[in-house]
């Protein structure tokens, strides 16, 4: 039996999300034993990816409560620009942080963490060219495939996924 057998993640969506970056760690979560909800600002409303293959939410991110959570996911593609305009998206992303559950954001997905208030100080990284923003907002930017600060994991590109998901399950299992 898997050591996350039964966690509960939250996978964030909303249009034009990167393919992979939503996939791949939904996947390996729910290979591992996870419980994984796909959260979108719609509960049952499916968002196309950059490619057009869809995803379908299985609960609102209004209807979700951090406390009930151990992880939430951000994957990029150009889905964090939409998703930060959902006040209740950013507000999960905010109490996740607040109470120390793993947050991790691949690609775009840092701007989520810009808008959620939690990069003060952090150490990060995500696509190139989100440097100034994640800086901005108080990161301090390092350029890996994965980078880890306590419950905040972060990648580069759809080539970190395998990088991206070790940090994820080795924050998910130290916060046990």
């Amino acid at each position: 039996m898997s050591l996350l057998q039964g966690k509960r993640v939250a996978v964030l969506v909303e249009k034009f999300y990167e393919d992979l970056e939503l996939w791949y760690p939904v996947l390996r979560l729910r290979e591992a034993g996870c419980d994984v909800k796909i959260v979108g600002p719609k509960a049952g409303e499916t968002y196309a990816s950059k490619h057009g293959y869809p995803a379908k939410s299985d609960v609102a991110a209004a209807d979700v409560n951090a406390d009930d959570l151990d992880a939430v996911i951000i994957p990029g593609g150009y889905s964090p620009d939409h998703m930060r305009r959902h006040p209740a998206m950013v507000d999960l992303v905010t109490r996740a942080a607040q109470l120390n559950k793993v947050v991790a954001a691949i690609c775009h997905g840092p701007w989520m963490l810009c808008s959620a208030h939690c990069l003060g100080k952090r150490r990060v990284t995500g696509f190139f060219a989100i440097k100034d923003d994640v800086v901005n907002a108080g990161g301090i930017w390092e350029d890996a495939a994965c980078v880890r600060d306590g419950n905040i994991v972060t990648s580069r590109t759809p080539d970190d996924l395998p990088d991206f998901m070790k940090g994820i399950f080795a924050a998910m299992v130290e916060s046990m």
